[in-house]
């Protein structure tokens, strides 16, 4: 009998423990990192389009703009936010295409949180725009940008750079579950890549017309990107901290719950 028992038990497959701590997260963190270096023209184009944009921008109509010079001064931190978009916006293509390709399914099947997907895809793609927006920086000191910004202020933009990324990104893979294929999660993400043009961004609010500029004046991308250039360039900002603070958390809260909310219902997450 005790033998019987004994190759009954050696033939049973072992239950793998479910994972724990952060260990899923980290798991995904690490799939989600390496498709992103194999889609290399991903990639390529989250960095030479703002690249090429300040390029624009500088050289072409900056003499326009301000025949100074000072211009790139001033457009470098909406360049920041134009490439944080186009990076963010690919999460919602990866997390559309994970749903279509029924890979989640086999995830649920595994001891998992499957929460754990949507994690790894957001923590990826901040490390992507980390990266992609430090070669952009470098990229606008050859072309003259020149940032009066001490340690200290470059630390906080650094820190209030991740939490907007964090908030647009955790956004972008929300809309990847909102959209049923993931050509229709690149238009929809498309869209939010013109709210910079709509801000201070690029030019004063004050140059815009009178029926625009409550529009731009209002919207979250304005006190960001002023946020930020008052962190480099160490102008005055005003209230407008706090409002880039109020907007990016309301904008990750809002994410991450609507994202939880689409994962659930489409995937069945536990």
């Amino acid at each position: 009998m005790t033998t019987a028992l004994s190759a009954v038990a050696a033939s049973t497959p072992a239950v793998r423990p479910p994972l724990r701590g952060l260990t899923a997260e980290s798991v995904f963190f690490g799939r989600s990192l390496r498709h992103s270096l194999r889609d290399g023209e991903s990639l390529l184009m989250a960095i030479l389009l703002p690249v090429m944009l300040m390029l624009m921008f500088t050289w072409v109509f900056g003499g326009a703009i301000d025949p100074s010079g000072a211009y790139v001064d001033y457009v470098v931190p909406g360049i920041i936010l134009t490439c944080a978009g186009f990076g963010a916006s690919s999460t919602a293509v990866y997390v559309a295409n994970d749903m279509r390709t029924g890979i989640i399914d086999r995830f649920r099947t595994m001891p998992v949180r499957a929460g754990a997907v949507l994690t790894g895809h957001v923590i990826a793609s901040l490390v992507r725009n980390l990266v992609a927006t430090s070669i952009v920086v470098g990229v606008g000191v050859l072309v003259g940008f020149r940032p009066t910004a001490s340690l200290g202020d470059w630390i906080l933009m650094a820190l209030f750079l991740t939490l907007y990324l964090l908030a647009i990104t955790y956004l972008f893979a929300a809309i990847g579950l909102a959209a049923g294929s993931p050509e229709g999660a690149n238009g929809y993400g498309f869209i939010l890549l013109f709210l910079p043009y709509l801000s201070s961004a690029f030019v004063p609010v004050s140059s815009m017309p009178d029926w625009l500029q409550p529009i731009a004046e209002h919207q979250p991308i304005t006190p960001i990107v002023e946020t930020i250039r008052s962190l480099l360039m160490g102008s005055s900002a005003g209230t407008q901290p706090a409002w880039a603070i109020v907007w990016c958390i309301g904008i990750l809260a809002t994410a991450v719950v609507w994202g939880a909310w689409l994962f659930r219902r489409k995937a069945g997450a536990r």
